[in-house]
Formats: structure tokens, C-alpha cells, sequence
């Protein structure tokens, strides 16, 4: 059983996140207590590659965003205490990243994410 998002969603917050340079547009997002999982080519959906807590999601996300490439926000509908966004990357070699993440929200905040990840191999 879902409840409902007191405060909306910051879309616009969300892709200034997702397209600038650093990772704290974004952690500003996440609850303090949100939950990351990330579902990718070496963390399969049985064992997925969970990450808990702000502080957590934040060195995550300062990783991400330490490499050199860039970052889009594809698209993102937001229907009540949930959003689903698409998320597009590209190395400079040219080798691309696309991510799915399903959300649920709580205050207007991220408290759960699954990310569904697929690299150029």
C-alpha cells in the first residue's frame, strides 16, 4: 500500500540533476532514508546492487559523476507518489549507457529507486 506525496516532485530539479556536473543537485532529491537498487549486467535481479541512506546514494552518485561523460534526462511522467524516468550517457569513446529507474516518492522526495541499467559492450 502506496501513500501519497504531500509536496510535488521537482522534475525540473530532476533534470538539472541528471545533466550537470556534479551529484548534489540531484542527492538533494533523495529522502535521508531512500533505498537505491540498481539492476545491471553484473548485479542481476535476484542480487541487485542495493545502496542505502543518503550518505550511501551520495557516494554513488559522486562516482557517477566523477567520470567523463555526459548525462540526459530522456524522459519522465510523474503520476502521484511515483515517477519513471529514462536516462541516457555517453563516454567519449562513444560507448552509451541507457538507464530506466521506477520511483516511489514521499514528501516530494526519492525514498525508493530500482534502476534497470544497459552498457555498450
Amino acid at each position: 500500500m502506496g501513500t501519497t506525496a504531500s509536496a510535488a516532485f521537482d522534475t525540473e530539479t530532476l533534470r538539472r540533476g541528471i545533466e550537470g556536473q556534479t551529484a548534489e543537485t540531484l542527492l538533494s532529491l533523495y529522502a535521508d532514508d531512500a533505498t537505491l537498487r540498481v539492476v545491471n549486467r553484473n548485479s542481476q535481479p535476484s542480487h541487485p546492487h542495493e545502496v542505502r541512506g543518503r550518505d550511501g546514494i551520495a557516494a554513488m552518485l559522486q562516482d557517477v559523476y566523477s567520470r567523463d561523460m555526459t548525462h540526459k534526462l530522456e524522459e519522465c511522467v510523474v503520476q502521484g507518489d511515483h515517477a519513471a524516468y529514462c536516462e541516457s550517457c555517453e563516454y567519449p569513446d562513444g560507448t552509451r549507457v541507457l538507464s530506466e529507474s521506477m520511483i516511489t516518492l514521499r514528501d516530494g522526495k526519492i525514498s525508493e529507486q530500482i534502476m534497470i541499467e544497459a552498457w555498450d559492450e
